[in-house]
C-alpha cells in the first residue's frame, strides 16, 4: 500500500491496516520458516509496510498534541 493510501484510512482503518500487515508478516515468517514461501520479498514488503502505518500514526498523534 502506497503512502497516499495509507493516509487517506482513518485511524479505525489504520488500526485495522496494521493488523493485518502484521498478521501478513507473521504468515510470511511462517511459511519462510517452513521453506513455502516462494516469493521472499513479501517480508520486506509487509516491514516496510508495517513502517508506513506506523509513521502516519505517530505523525497525526504529533498533530494531535500540538493542537
Amino acid at each position: 500500500m502506497e503512502i497516499d493510501n495509507i493516509r487517506a484510512l482513518s485511524d479505525a482503518e489504520l488500526e485495522q491496516a496494521l493488523r493485518d500487515a502484521k498478521r501478513d508478516l507473521w504468515q510470511a515468517r511462517f511459511e519462510l520458516a517452513t521453506r513455502q514461501l516462494k516469493d521472499f520479498s513479501a517480508v520486506d514488503r509487509s516491514r516496510r509496510e508495517i513502517a508506513r502505518i506506523l509513521t502516519v500514526r505517530h505523525q497525526r498523534a504529533l498533530a494531535r498534541k500540538s493542537a
